[in-house]
This record gives structure tokens, sequence and C-alpha cells, in this order.
């Protein structure tokens, strides 16, 4: 007679047998992927539905979220500019807007800036200060009034050399002095062209969550790196696909209540024309913007497509 624990065994065997294969999906993974024993189907039960009244809730805070980076742009008088725009723009309720500027000028945009905006930073170091040349640790960016951290962007990544584990340990840091992430995510053309574009994703997901006890001061950013600055934009399909996937990864792997919780946005060229088109998908709860940041109409319109999210 079989043992309980052998007769568990093969039931569980024979679930994870019966379960639908994943969907393929183009340039995203090689057809010969392995069977996935946690389907979109099952992840449909578990993220709670959208709610059919008013703006579209998003899990977690329940706001849809936009943060634009600056990255290496501006000058005193240039950002003067920016923020004045950006005082002087309407604003939709119901969206977390953060920006990032150059680590210069945070203070000038934090001493200026009224409008319902938060600051950023768009790195910091894996641990306390000290000894590190040129870098800036959480600490000191608490100091001086930042909320959140952009960790894992892939020009930290690809140009910079950041790897995988180290994004992960900053990350750790970061929360630890309380400020907020971006974790940012994403492939390179090649590798997307290869299929391997949830791979990548998954990688470096496991990295931040190998790290950090709780998503619960985490914000997702998939950026496609072949879409960043380029001027070419993933498709509002292609993107979906991605998001759903990511949150299908967290369900799995971390747990399904962060995967209900955590926001997913996205960002590879958005812009005031793209926006809303992107805004209506289910599993984009914001965007990550960058060279349409700089422009203090265009980002509000950006920030403005929560709108998008009525029914």
């Amino acid at each position: 007679m079989a043992s309980p624990s052998h007769v568990a065994a093969s039931a569980k065997s024979a679930s994870i047998q019966s379960r639908p294969a994943c969907p393929l999906f183009n340039g995203l993974r090689r057809s010969s992927f392995e069977q996935c024993t946690f389907s979109f189907a099952d992840l449909q039960k578990i993220v709670a539905p959208r709610s059919s009244k008013g703006v579209v809730s998003m899990e977690g805070t329940g706001k849809f979220f936009v943060g634009g980076n600056w990255k290496c742009n501006g000058t005193k008088d240039s950002i003067a500019k920016l923020v004045g725009d950006l005082n002087a723009s309407k604003l939709e309720d119901g969206v977390e807007i953060i920006v990032a500027p150059p680590f210069l000028y945070i203070s000038q945009v934090k001493d200026s800036l009224t409008a319902p905006i938060q600051i950023s930073a768009q790195n910091s170091w894996v641990g306390k200060g000290g000894a590190f040349t040129g870098e800036i640790s959480a600490e000191q960016l608490k100091d001086i009034g930042c909320n959140w951290v952009i960790l894992g962007h892939s020009e930290r990544r690809h140009i910079i050399g950041e790897t995988n584990e180290f994004t992960g340990k900053k990350a750790a840091y970061a929360l630890e002095q309380n400020l907020k992430v971006i974790a940012c995510v994403g492939e390179k053309l090649e590798e997307r062209e290869a299929g391997k574009t949830f791979d990548v994703c998954y990688e470096q997901l496991k990295a931040f969550a190998d790290e950090v006890s709780s998503w619960d001061n985490i914000v997702i950013a998939y950026e496609p790196v072949w879409a960043i600055g380029t001027g070419k934009v993933a498709t509002p399909q292609q993107a979906q696909e991605v998001h759903a996937a990511i949150r299908e990864w967290m369900a799995k792997n971390v747990s399904p209540e962060a995967a209900k919780k955590v926001r997913i946005i996205y960002g590879g060229s958005v812009n005031g024309k793209n926006c809303a088109e992107l805004a209506k998908q289910e599993d984009i709860d914001g965007f990550l913007v960058g060279g349409a940041s700089l422009k203090g109409a265009e980002f509000a319109t950006i920030c403005n497509s929560v709108t998008a999210k009525k029914p």
C-alpha cells in the first residue's frame, strides 16, 4: 500500500501535469520553454478585478504611478522653468507622481516644487556612506528629503556595469533606510529576438526578491532596453504581455498577496501621444518617463492618462 506521502506526491504531480501549458508569446519565449505550473487563468483568480466605477483602482496604494527620470539633463535655469511648468499644470487626482532630478539639483527642485509631486534620486550606494568617491548614500538622500530612488535602470546595468546581484543589494539597503524603490527590469533587443524576454526579467526580479524582505515599498518598472530613448515603443499588447508575466512571476515566487499589491509601470519612449493607449492595459499601472518628463506640459499629459483607466 502506498504511503500517504507517496500518494500526496503523486497527486501533486498529476495536478501539475493536468495544468495547461503557458501561452507562447512571439519574441518572448522559445517554443520549447518548459511547461508552467502556474497559468494566467490561475493568476486572474488571484488578482482582484479592477473597479468598474470611476478611475480603475490600482492594487497597493490604489494610485496610478508616474515617474519622471530627468537623467543627466538640465541646468539651474532650465530646471527652474521645468518646475514652474509643473507647478502651473493641472494634475488629475488619484495619481502618485515623482520626479528624479540630477543629484546636484534635488534641493533646488524640492524647495521650489509646489505641485503634489515627490522627489526621487536616480541612484544610491549599496551601503552606508564612507570612502566611496562619487557615490550618494541612502542616508544622505533621506537627509535632503528624498522619498524614492530608481535602481536597476538599464543605463546603470549596461553602461556602468552593475550586476543583478549588486542591484538587489542596493534595493535592500535603500529600503532599510526608508527609501521607496522603483525597481527596473527589462531586456535588450538581442535578448528579445532570441526569445529571452521573460528569462531576463525573471532573473532580474529574482535578484531583488533574494534580498528584500517586503515589496510594500517597491514599484516595478518594466523598461525594454530597445525602447529607451530610441523613439521605439512596445505596443500596448507587447507591454501588457510582459506586465502580466511579471505579475504571474510575483504570485508564484513571492506571494499572491504581493502580486496583487505591486504596481508595475512601463518605461520606454512613453510620450503624450501613446500614453493613453498604454494606460488602458489591465496590468500597466503607470509609467516611468525619460525624455518627455523634461517637458512640463507633456509630462502632465502623461500623468493625466490615468483617465484612460475609466470604463
